[in-house]
């Protein structure tokens, strides 16, 4: 029975293109470390800030994602800004890891606004365990499979007194990678991500600010993902939000200011779809480090 369990479970996955299809990891806090997707963002909170992200997708299914990242961003005067990221994520027999490097350059459109614009440049390694499946006497399956691929992306981020917009495209390389088919195991090529969103922050009260957001992703010969958001900020101190991904999931979260250079984030997200009667939701945990740069 156990097994049965898990050819259907796989199935729906497969048939869903949920986990075979998804190249990217789909973070529901990626407000918190947006130079991973979009490298215009470094530096542009003015900050210097340090994330610890872990993701645990479709928990109670085996092979189900993992996702675990590390990004680092700072200010380097009033115009540029640097930043750093290490995303390791991990489906099914596949491994990958990315090593990013990131540059930002502001440009002054009015007194409350800013263009920043800017590149990403690095790496990833791609492995591909063949061998743990078991299947013997197929040459599909006979080889692990170990690459590594560059990467090159831009983004634009516009950051006003109460707005925001970001866009972007983190990877532009097509890279040699593998993919599951119908039919077993391909050659397949990177697919282009577009990232594109916006955001605008609400006054409720002195205390209390509201801020809707959406967020879009985009590969090609896979249906959009759309993120819609909306986070409350108490006191500065306290942030709550809930998250809608369209025909995919609902996600609630929560960041607490332990100090003021130091934030604790948890989300948890239950699937819309049929995944839902086998996972047991999806966990991230968020630890975040930021440092007023003028001090």
């Amino acid at each position: 029975m156990k097994n049965i369990k898990y050819i259907v479970v796989f199935a729906v996955l497969i048939a869903t293109g949920k986990l075979f299809a998804q190249q990217d990891p789909a973070l529901t806090m990626y407000q918190y470390n947006m130079n991973i997707i979009n490298p215009a963002y470094a530096g542009s909170s003015g900050d210097t800030e340090l994330n610890l992200h872990i993701r645990n997708q479709w928990t109670d299914i085996d092979g189900a994602p993992e996702t675990q990242s590390f990004s680092f961003v700072k200010p380097l005067g009033d115009r540029i800004g640097i930043g750093f990221s290490v995303v390791n994520d991990k489906y099914h027999i596949t491994k990958e890891t990315n090593y990013t490097a990131d540059f930002s350059y502001r440009l002054q459109l009015s007194e409350k606004s800013d263009l920043y614009l800017g590149v990403k440049a690095g790496a990833y390694t791609l492995n591909v365990d063949f061998n743990s499946l078991g299947i013997l006497g197929d040459p599909s399956f006979d080889a692990n499979v170990s690459r590594t691929n560059g990467i090159f992306g831009a983004g634009a981020y516009l950051k006003a007194d109460k707005f925001y917009a970001t866009l972007s495209i983190p990877n532009f390389l097509n890279g040699d990678r593998v993919e599951r088919a119908d039919d077993g195991y391909t050659e397949a090529t990177d697919r282009i991500h577009l990232y594109a969103g916006a955001g605008y922050t609400f006054d409720l009260s002195e205390n209390f600010e509201l801020t809707p957001s959406v967020m879009g992703r985009f590969v090609e010969g896979v249906p959009a993902s759309v993120d819609i958001t909306a986070m409350v900020n108490m006191y500065h101190m306290v942030e709550v939000g809930a998250s809608y991904r369209w025909d995919d999931s609902i996600s609630g979260f929560a960041l607490v200011r332990a100090a003021d250079w130091i934030q604790f984030g948890y989300s948890y997200g239950a699937t819309t779809s049929a995944l839902n009667t086998y996972s047991g939701g999806t966990h991230e945990i968020m630890l975040r480090f930021r440092f007023n740069a003028s001090k």
